[in-house]
């Protein structure tokens, strides 16, 4: 049914959280008793507060990040949207991730709300680096500012310029697709009902149930993404 909606669509964008990274053997944030806001206070390591006031606990934190993104990578559901999009069959993405893993994987037209963890920047200059400069345990630019990972921290705004593309692309679509996200953080979960509103039609692929189900065309829960995936481009070129 998936291939199908995609083969009927004219503009299909696709919309990732947490559960797209995961299956990359990424930690998540919020999942009880084993995400990482169970085991640390995001106050006191990955928030604005944090890099002021905490700052060498800020740079661990954020270089283990960092590393757990450099020792896993996109999966087989990542490479397949960088193919559909090559393919004219998906048109964009919206992702929660940091992790850089769908730009990674060859896919263009990317809105990264929550910014990625594959560049760092100095907050004093604004000079950008490669996350290489945490791996060697690098924290400062040349100025003498500190370095921070390019993402949005607790207590900051979303970048103003995907999170407008994002409502562009979801009030333009016809195909929304949501994968591996609980759709439970606002505004991020606000796109779907965007879409859904403008006469989309609505597809949520998440490992348990979401809020927004009720509304959806289709719903697949308790798959992998990445099987769900190959499974659809398979049909596609049947």
């Amino acid at each position: 049914m998936l291939a199908g909606l995609l083969k009927k669509s004219k503009r299909t964008i696709v919309y990732t959280g947490a559960g797209m990274s995961t299956e990359s053997g990424l930690p998540d944030f919020r999942s009880a008793k084993t995400g990482m806001w169970e085991l640390e206070d995001p106050s006191k390591v990955a928030s604005v507060t944090a890099l002021n006031a905490h700052v060498e606990r800020f740079f661990q934190f954020y270089k283990q990040r960092v590393l757990a993104a450099k020792e896993t990578g996109p999966h087989a559901g990542h490479r397949i949207l960088a193919k559909w999009e090559q393919q004219g069959l998906i048109n964009g993405i919206i992702t929660q991730n940091v992790d850089g893993f769908h730009t990674m994987a060859g896919s263009k037209n990317v809105m990264e709300l929550h910014g990625t963890l594959r560049k760092v920047h100095c907050e004093s200059c604004g000079k950008d680096y490669s996350n290489e400069r945490y791996v060697q345990d690098e924290f400062y630019c040349e100025c003498g500012g500190k370095l921070r990972p390019s993402i949005v921290l607790f207590g900051e705004m979303l970048p103003e310029e995907a999170f407008l593309q994002a409502i562009f692309e979801s009030e333009k679509a016809d195909l929304f697709i949501v994968l591996g996200s609980s759709l439970t953080v606002s505004p991020a979960n606000q796109f779907p009902m965007m879409a859904k509103e403008q006469g989309a039609e609505l597809v949520i692929i998440n490992m348990e149930a979401t809020e927004m189900d009720g509304i959806a065309d289709l719903v697949i829960n308790g798959r992998k993404i990445g099987e769900v995936l190959k499974e659809a481009d398979e049909e596609l070129v049947q």
